[in-house]
Formats: structure tokens, sequence, C-alpha cells
């Protein structure tokens, strides 16, 4: 029997999870002794001094080593992409903006392999265009986030692990608007914000098949059998493909493209912040609930450690990263120098009082050791910050966090916090 994608990884998770809860630790008390890699010091050793230093020398090292053991190398941008327009309305949602579906067809190496992501645009008519954006991915589909009926379904798709086991993703008219609570629109928009978003789907399907869908064989070579060892994972996918949202925005008049906030909930945030951290373009970026892989420190192994997301999620990494199951001291970084690179431009890092298996002190801390390479961009950091109080943002210049009461979820009060924020960068 064909069991429907969704429902194939929400079983394999809680599985997993009930599986490990009783050996996952949660007690700051039992957590091992580390030391975290100095922003400021290159892995020759020696000093960084200033933004320049950080620029030239230590930020190239630090993405290459983020490249090399997490989340692997991705192609530049392909040579060619087909924009097609597929619906628009200038009268939507009780005439304050404008729809477009726009579908972006990825041509890779060879002229027969091509995918297509399908962008929902909503822009506000108000306040006059060009408009700054928020961009990101979603997890069921374009349809899932609203309750326009205009809305299309995303394409679906079938695919196969490797022991076999036959997957599909066949999306429904019942799912409409079902994520909708993770999406205001309305309140974006009313605050002068476009909001895009792509399903996650249409890069790169969430589960393991061993790389034979979505984005990443467009770019094998002729003739290549093996993947290389820092080969591109489904996260790295996932960013690259919202790279190429911003190519596209680059190109639409009614888009700041100068002014772009990047974003993503859970696994879509830690895509959010290797996306910021590969693509200078985005003006802002945020992370919202990402864990580990993303704004956590992996060196705390509170809450899901390197060698559970490793197992129970083997595509979204590179291979080189499991060499740092039960062995994240031995990795050249840690997520902090992942928030350090998106430095001097602003970074929101935000997490959930209940979703400990996220770890949200270790988010809050990662960010909090970012510090030092924001204040070489003259900004305040986080240092004199010890923690945050529940529903109490804290910032410092370009750095924001804050820690919400409830679970596992983005939800309105986030958003609220992220537009403040948004506005005094890209306004």
């Amino acid at each position: 029997m064909r069991v429907p994608l969704t429902i194939l990884l929400l079983s394999g998770f809680g599985l997993t999870f009930q599986a490990e809860a009783a050996t996952v630790n949660y007690d700051e008390a039992v957590m091992p002794s580390f030391t975290l890699p100095d922003p400021l010091v290159c892995f020759d050793g020696s000093p960084v001094v200033s933004a320049e230093d950080w620029i030239s020398r230590r930020r190239p090292e630090v993405l290459d080593a983020f490249r090399r053991e997490v989340y692997g190398r991705s192609p530049g941008a392909p040579q060619k992409v087909e924009y097609r327009l597929l619906e628009a309305s200038s009268e939507v949602l009780d005439g304050t903006a404008i729809r477009k579906q726009v579908r972006l067809v990825v041509h890779g190496l060879a002229p027969d392999r091509s995918v297509a992501l399908d962008l929902l645009l909503y822009i506000p008519k108000a306040g006059g265009n060009p408009a700054p954006a928020f961009v990101g991915l979603n997890f069921r589909g374009n349809h899932a986030v609203t309750f326009d009926p205009e809305v299309l379904l995303p394409q679906p798709w079938t695919g196969t692990r490797p022991n076999g086991e036959r997957v599909e993703f066949r999306p429904q008219e019942s799912e409409r608007g079902s994520q909708a609570s993770r999406w205001p629109i309305p309140m974006i928009l009313e605050q002068g914000y476009a909001v895009g978003t792509v399903y996650c789907g249409d890069i790169d399907p969430d589960f393991h098949d061993g790389f034979a869908n979505g984005v990443h064989p467009l770019f094998r070579q002729a003739g290549e059998t093996e993947r290389a060892e820092d080969a591109w994972g489904t996260i790295a996918g996932w960013a690259w493909g919202l790279s190429r949202v911003l190519d596209y925005l680059e190109t639409d008049p009614d888009i700041d493209a100068g002014k772009v906030a990047v974003i993503g909930h859970s696994r879509l945030g830690k895509t959010a912040l290797w996306a910021g951290a590969e693509d200078p373009r985005f003006a802002m970026v945020i992370s919202n609930d990402s864990g580990c892989g993303g704004a956590a420190l992996s060196r705390r192994r509170i809450g899901e450690s390197v060698e559970r997301i490793n197992t129970a999620f083997p595509h979204w990494f590179c291979t080189n990263y499991r060499a740092f199951n039960d062995n994240e001291d031995a990795s050249l970084v840690d997520q902090h120098l992942l928030l350090a690179l998106i430095a001097p431009r602003p970074v929101y890092v935000a997490s959930a009082e209940d979703d400990k298996w996220a770890d949200p002190r270790g988010e809050f801390l990662a960010l909090r050791a970012a510090s030092p390479v924001y204040k070489l961009f003259g900004g305040d950091g986080l240092e004199g910050v010890e923690a945050a109080t529940v529903n109490q943002p804290v910032a410092a210049d370009a750095m924001f966090y804050h820690l919400r009461s409830g679970g596992h979820d983005i939800t309105p009060f986030d958003w609220q916090q992220y537009l403040a924020a948004a506005d005094r960068f890209l306004k």
C-alpha cells in the first residue's frame, strides 16, 4: 500500500523519537564540557583583529569548513532558468495585494534535466513598490499556507527509498490553508512587506532516496557513479533553491531585491541560516526553532544530537558530517560560527520554551558567541546578556533573539517580532 509522504515522515520521526527519548539528555548538569572554536582566531592560530580580517581571511575558511564538514558543496547558479508566469491578479485579499504565481524552470548540466519550482508571491498595494520582502520555504505546498482558492496545488511526485519502499506526495484540496497560522500573510502585507514561498519538495523531496530526485541529479557529471563525501545534502539543496528565488526577485520590478529577508522554521530554519551564510544578497536572516544543525550549539549535545540527526535524516547533510556523530568536538566549527557568517547583516534567532529537542538555551548561546564578529563591524554584541526572559525579545544592533512560550511552531507572536526587527533594517 502506498502511504502519503507526510504520514511516512511523521510516523518515522515519531518512532525514532520514542525509541531514543529515554537516552536524550536535557540536563545541563551532565552536559559534557567543551570549548568552542574562537571566531576571532584563524585555523592557523593567527588572530582576527578587524572586519577586513574577518572578510578576507576568517570568513572564507569558516564557510569552506561548513561546506566540507556539514552541509556539503553546492553548485553555483545554473546557466539557464526560465521564468513562467502561471497566474497573476492585482485584486486579491480584499483588494490590498497583488498575487503572482511564477514557475522557475531550473536546467541542469544536460539539456533534458530540469526541475520546476513554483513561487507564490503576494505584494502589498499600499506604500508603493518596489516592496521589501520575506522569503521562505514551506512544508506542504503553497496552497497550504493560505485559504486563497486560486493558489495552485503543487506538482505531485513519487520516489523510492534505498530499501525499495515507495514514497509519494499527492497534494489534496482539503489541505488548503492547513498551515496558514504559520504564514500570517495579511499581517505581513499590512506592514508593507511582500511575502514569497516555495514548497520545499519542489526543490528536493524530504526523504532519503540516494539523491536520485530533486535538484541533485541536475548537476551530476556524465559517468559519475559515486557522490563525493562533501557533496551537497538536502538542506544545502533547499538553500540553493532559495537563492534561485532571489535570482527571480531581482528581475521583478515590484520587489526590492536588496531588502529580502530569508526565513525558515525547524529544518527550514536550518535552511534559512545556510542560505544566508552562502548568499550575502539576503539582507536579513531569520531562524525559528532550528535546533541541531541550525542555530543550536552541537557541542552541548542537549536534545537532538549530531548522531541522532544524521541517523534519522541521513540525506540532510553531507556524508562527512557523520564523522562527528558523538564526536562533535572534532569539528573545526560549531553553529555560532554559522551565525557569525551572516555578519554584519541582521540575524534573528528564535526559540520556544517547551521545544527542548531544539535546545533553546543552546540557540541563544550560539547567537551570543557570534557577538565578537558583529562587534568587529562596530555593533554591540549580546555577550552581556546571560539569559532571555520568556516572551521578552532582546537585541543588540543587528543581533536579535527571543524565547517564546509554547512549543515547536512559528506563531503570530514570532512574526510580530520579525516584522519589528525588519522595520529597523529593511524599511
